[in-house]
């Protein structure tokens, strides 16, 4: 189990949102609004060391916004070189152009998982391009059903996927890792979702990283456990350099224990 670092930018500013908030009409509720710019949080996760963190850029595609999304984007790259994956508007076209900026890996959701299935086409087509080593799958899901499916276009459209031991063999085959959000506790601090964290658990064939509702060290016990030590985690709102009450150091030295 590693603590996996992150840093979401929203109209060029880094921000801790709600989950499932985000709309093109709303900019969801606001937990945080950074005053330093994303490389501070860079220079932070890489004087201790903390890699294979997450930068998700929160705007849609083509818009002013996601412009300013990736300049703040760009010099957290630039301070932490290869420290960074980067999700939120990536495709076919410009892949290779994040990791040319210094993005480990990409992360894709939206571009793959789209009219509610899954486009094999496309992942064929990402895994050709930057290779089955720098693609990461964001598999971020809400229930509904006694099922979890998972959700697109910031968090709002149900796929007709469902997050089991089948989807994830089968797309095992194109990526190097998942991202996991559990959409319903996102931003919430209400503590994490443990019927998700179990399913996680059960399954140890690629690396996962599970985010949502953390907010204390009985919950980092908890994902530790329903995750059997193999499941990843990052932390947001709850982190104090976002606002939050769990100091990083405190965190990185529960990891050691």
């Amino acid at each position: 189990m590693r603590f996996r670092p992150c840093i979401d930018i929203h109209d060029g500013k880094v921000k801790q949102i709600v989950g499932g908030a985000l709309s093109d009409t709303s900019s969801g509720e606001t937990n945080f609004v950074s005053e330093t710019d994303s490389s501070f949080y860079a220079e932070m996760y890489r004087s201790r060391g903390l890699s294979g963190g997450h930068i998700i850029l929160l705007n849609r595609s083509g818009t002013p916004e996601y412009e300013a999304d990736l300049e703040e984007a760009r010099l957290a790259m630039k301070t932490y070189p290869g420290g960074f994956m980067i999700g939120g508007g990536i495709n076919s076209e410009n892949a290779s152009s994040f990791i040319k900026m210094g993005a480990s890996h990409v992360i894709v959701t939206s571009y793959v998982f789209r009219d509610g299935v899954i486009d094999m086409e496309r992942l064929s087509d990402l895994r050709d391009i930057v290779g089955k080593n720098r693609l990461v799958l964001d598999l971020s899901c809400r229930k509904k059903d006694d099922k979890y499916y998972i959700v697109t276009d910031r968090w709002q459209k149900y796929t007709d996927v469902t997050v089991d031991d089948n989807t994830l063999d089968m797309l095992s085959e194109y990526c190097d890792e998942y991202l996991i959000h559990a959409v319903d506790v996102e931003g919430k601090r209400s503590g994490c979702d443990k019927e998700l964290l179990s399913l996680l658990g059960k399954w140890n064939k690629l690396p996962i990283t599970y985010a949502g509702g953390v907010s204390s060290f009985d919950d980092l016990s908890t994902v530790k456990t329903l995750g059997k030590g193999h499941i990843d985690v990052t932390i947001g709102s709850a982190l104090s350099l976002f606002g939050g009450d769990m100091e990083l150091d405190d965190i990185i030295s529960f990891m050691k224990k």
